[in-house]
């Protein structure tokens, strides 16, 4: 497609002229060709005949070089290798260890600040956001839990008293198999079950597995009055052999020596199941 473009510049009120081609290019994309045709009146016609250019003809636009698509694709791809990863990790490093200064990166997580230096906080992986410039530690040991009112707990007995059981927590429901270090709770005698309890004797027993609910934090206060709580596995005092449910609600029989207990026994017993 070939398009014509006529300029008139009258000489004597022209207040521009126009010395070169190069000062027409600019009015459209392409090759120009100028042609000076003297006219019988003081007027000059210039003619611009624009030719139009594939547009992917190299050298189209201005410092655009040579190539083709699958060049073009071959330079990116090879310009991403060597950008590095946007997060990476890095070195292994202790409580204490120096991993950076904040001229260099932002202080994440698990991490401190002194002096403008960056410190591990804890035992970890260290973690470098290139993108955005963040240096953090990922631990490799975990928080250990811990307890709040409501939550589910399972601890064993290690003494009976008149009022009230003694138990070591062994575990919390929902919080896997992380170890921490167990606190001593205790069971009233007025939390054992929703109804009257003349001896708590009757209701736990020494090595006895229990399942409880936290109510109170400050004294650590344990409660087995739901149908789901209890004892969950117990031992016969007479000859040390796990204990089976008896014909009875709240009987436990050793399978052995035939001994019978009273319990106040989880819905669970005997399953393992928190």
């Amino acid at each position: 497609m070939i398009r014509g473009i006529i300029i008139r510049i009258r000489k004597k009120t022209s207040r521009r002229k126009i010395k070169s081609a190069e000062e027409v290019e600019d009015l459209e994309e392409g090759e120009a060709e100028l042609v000076e045709m003297p006219k019988s009146d003081d007027t000059t016609e210039v003619v611009a005949e624009v030719k139009e250019t594939d547009s992917k003809k190299p050298g189209k636009y201005k410092n655009e070089k040579p190539g083709n698509v699958d060049t073009m694709k071959a330079e990116q791809s090879l310009k991403n290798d060597e950008e590095p990863d946007a997060i990476e990790d890095t070195v292994f490093v202790l409580p204490g260890a120096l991993i950076g200064t904040n001229e260099e990166f932002t202080a994440g997580s698990e991490t401190f600040v002194r002096g403008g230096d960056i410190f591990s906080l804890v035992t970890g992986t260290v973690r470098v956001d290139n993108k955005r410039r963040i240096i953090s530690v990922v631990p490799i040991i975990t928080t250990p839990p811990v307890i709040k009112e409501g939550d589910i707990v399972v601890g064993e007995i290690f003494n009976v008293r008149d009022s009230m059981v003694l138990l070591r927590i062994g575990g919390i429901k929902g919080a896997g198999e992380r170890a921490f270090q167990a606190p001593v709770a205790a069971i009233h005698v007025s939390n054992v079950k929703n109804a009257y309890v003349k001896d708590i004797s009757k209701e736990f027993g020494i090595f006895d597995i229990i399942k409880a609910k936290v109510i109170n934090l400050e004294n650590t206060r344990l409660s087995t009055s739901d149908d789901e709580l209890g004892v969950m596995r117990s031992l016969c005092p007479v000859c040390r052999t796990p204990m089976v449910k008896d014909a009875g609600k709240d009987k436990l029989k050793c399978p052995s020596c035939g001994n019978i207990q009273s319990r106040k026994i989880a819905s669970g017993f005997g399953t393992g199941i928190i």
